[in-house]
């Protein structure tokens, strides 16, 4: 598998190296000539100096051949144009992005460019994870694909609460997959009792997250 690695920063540059040990073929392409310099040692023929928005650093790189591009640099506008050209000018079957700033998420959507990463969000949802108040919090979201899964806790006021699996009005596209309480998490039978403090993994369409914390009424 060829994969291009835009950006060697800190991020980028460990990603290639993971990858180049599961063996796979990378090229990492850096535009600091500074940061290029400090690591060219490391990875010799795998890096490249250049400018990734530009189309002849690109393909200089091998981008008509690769499998994968993963923009991670430390520019939103950078990891947004890349992965377009990489999309719609080359046809890049697999592409990845880093967004560095949240806000910036609804871009790369309006775009069609997924899966986006964003460390940031990654990290608020382990802090919502660790907040009894937080009703529901997305774990992933594969809008390409057409599914998300989230975590929907069982509050005091939830209908759900002591009640069975089997009689819960879940909306239609929905799927209870996975109960985790005190620690531990089941897959739930029918006849399972919900209890209050259960957290609840769904899968679901997307779009369906109000009609879910109507249903099992969230704030």
């Amino acid at each position: 598998m060829y994969l291009l690695v835009i950006g060697a920063g800190k991020v980028g540059s460990n990603l290639a190296r993971e990858l180049i040990d599961q063996g796979h073929e990378v090229t990492l392409v850096e535009n600091s000539r500074k940061r290029y310099q400090a690591i060219e040692p490391m990875f010799e023929h795998r890096i490249q100096l250049g400018d990734a928005s530009e189309l002849w650093v690109l393909e200089r790189a091998g981008i008509e051949r690769a499998d994968m591009v993963i923009a991670v640099t430390g520019d939103d506008e950078d990891n947004i144009l890349i992965s377009q050209v990489a999309k719609e000018k080359y046809g890049v079957p697999q592409i990845i992005a880093r967004v560095n700033n949240p806000r910036n998420r609804q871009h790369f959507d309006l775009l069609g460019i997924s899966p986006v990463v964003s460390s940031t969000s990654l990290i608020l949802s382990f802090i919502e994870h660790g907040v009894p108040q937080k009703g529901l919090i997305r774990l992933l979201d594969l809008g390409s694909e057409g599914i998300e899964i989230i975590e929907v806790r069982v509050g005091e006021d939830s209908p759900v609460r002591d009640t069975a699996v089997r009689d819960i009005d879940l909306p239609e596209r929905t799927l209870l997959i996975s109960v985790l309480r005190e620690g531990a998490g089941f897959v739930p039978e029918p006849d399972s009792v919900l209890e209050e403090g259960d957290r609840l993994l769904i899968v679901l369409d997307p779009g369906q997250e109000e009609a879910v914390k109507a249903a099992l009424r969230t704030a």
